[in-house]
């Protein structure tokens, strides 16, 4: 169990942040420096001892560099009597359109992805984290799943309720500097309860296309993750309505996973279960 706890706490490090595309700076011993998903500009009378690598950005030099300029998905060049003593190398989108005529980008000048495009890697990575989790907990999914389908209404509540109260809880801990590294802990809940209840909701919208392509067949879990995952990641796409659908999965899908560590008989008291509808899902039930 504490395995799989800390390969999840790895995997949401790792694929956070290339979900969030926050920029990263990285300083080499050697003196060389590596920045991505930001532009660098070296003003004059600054010198960098060594390599500037950017990645999903620009490089301008109009101090000096000593090693080379490589800029992957961007541009890099010399501005202002910069100097660079090594190389020049540029990976543009162009480049990356002869491999992937697919990839556009809304502004030649960036030389980086296009808006849409680093959408479509958002919705990849997040994908993949449901999906990693699925195979994780795949029975603590299952209860989500179950929540969603017999309690919505207290799902969403639960999710709302644990949104407000989230960045007040945040702020104390944050405040009190003793509690930052619970107030960590706190945003990797968050995010894993979403990512977990998302996963719900995907297999719930999965298992109705199945039953509806495919009325006398009984669809696989994993089937009908990825068939929900598609669903979901389409409706975040329209514009506009793109944004409430992922409002609402991400609340009702963090209600429906805290109320899945909540003991079922203290949900269902006085509840008289109602059958649902469709066949089983196969090894769920």
């Amino acid at each position: 169990m504490i395995g799989r706890l800390f390969a999840l706490v790895v995997a949401f490090g790792a694929l956070t942040g290339l979900a969030q595309a926050q920029s990263v700076d990285v300083r080499g011993a050697d003196g060389s420096e590596t920045r991505v998903f930001q532009s660098v500009y070296v003003p004059p009378g600054q010198t960098i001892d060594g390599d500037l690598n950017v990645v999903f950005g620009d490089a301008q030099v109009a101090g000096k560099v000593t090693g080379d300029c490589n800029a992957v998905f961007g541009t890099c060049s010399v501005v202002e009597g910069g100097q660079v003593l090594g190389q020049q190398t540029s990976v543009t989108g162009d480049t990356v359109r002869d491999f992937m005529p697919w990839m556009s980008r809304r502004h030649d000048s960036l030389g980086a992805f296009a808006e849409q495009d680093r959408a479509l890697v958002v919705r990849l990575a997040s994908s993949a984290i449901v999906l990693l989790v699925f195979l994780l907990f795949p029975l603590r999914m299952r209860v989500a799943l179950d929540r969603v389908e017999r309690h919505p209404g207290l799902a969403a509540a639960t999710g709302v309720g644990a949104a407000l109260a989230f960045f007040p809880i945040a702020i104390v801990l944050v405040i009190s500097v003793i509690g930052i590294p619970l107030a960590l802990l706190e945003a990797l809940a968050v995010l894993g309860g979403i990512w977990l209840g998302t996963g719900a909701i995907a297999l719930l919208v999965g298992r109705r296309l199945c039953e509806l392509v495919m009325p006398t067949a009984t669809p696989s879990p994993l089937l009908a993750l990825i068939l929900g995952l598609v669903v979901v990641a389409a409706a975040e796409t329209v514009p506009i309505l793109g944004w409430v659908v992922s409002a609402l999965v991400w609340l009702i899908g963090l209600g429906a996973a805290i109320l899945a560590f909540v003991r079922s008989t203290h949900i269902d008291a006085g509840v008289q279960r109602a059958p649902i509808g469709g066949p089983p899902m196969q090894g769920w039930r």
